[in-house]
């Protein structure tokens, strides 16, 4: 069971990682809508775990994991996103990123990136 903090612009797709992961007996600690939020709900909330997706208003995923891990090194990421470029999987991973899942999503795909960033 880990705490985990989900950050989508979309509220549907914060409910849709948030079931998957509360199946899995995981605790959802907070949601946030974009990347400031991110960044101010970690450092207050202290997850395990942060699935953040990459295109958001104010502050992207990108600029907020880069943040994250600058106050916090050993701070677990995985990004999420509807587009699955080698770019953008590469940019995320340079940026601090432990793994990438693409939407929609696999739950198979979620809960096997969740454990494995975890373990």
């Amino acid at each position: 069971m880990a705490r985990i903090l989900i950050v989508d612009d979309a509220k549907f797709m914060r409910v849709t990682l948030g079931s998957i992961l509360k199946k899995a007996d995981h605790e959802i600690v907070g949601e946030g809508e974009n990347g400031k939020e991110a960044v101010h709900l970690f450092e207050n909330l202290k997850p395990d775990l942060v699935m953040m997706d990459i295109t958001m208003p104010e502050m992207s995923g990108l600029e907020a994991v880069r943040e994250i891990k600058r106050g916090n090194p050993n701070a677990k990421v995985i990004m999420c996103s509807a587009m699955g470029q080698q770019k953008v999987v590469v940019e995320s991973i340079e940026a601090g990123a432990k793994d990438f899942i693409i939407k929609p999503f696999d739950e198979g795909r979620v809960l096997e990136a969740v454990n494995r960033v975890l373990s």
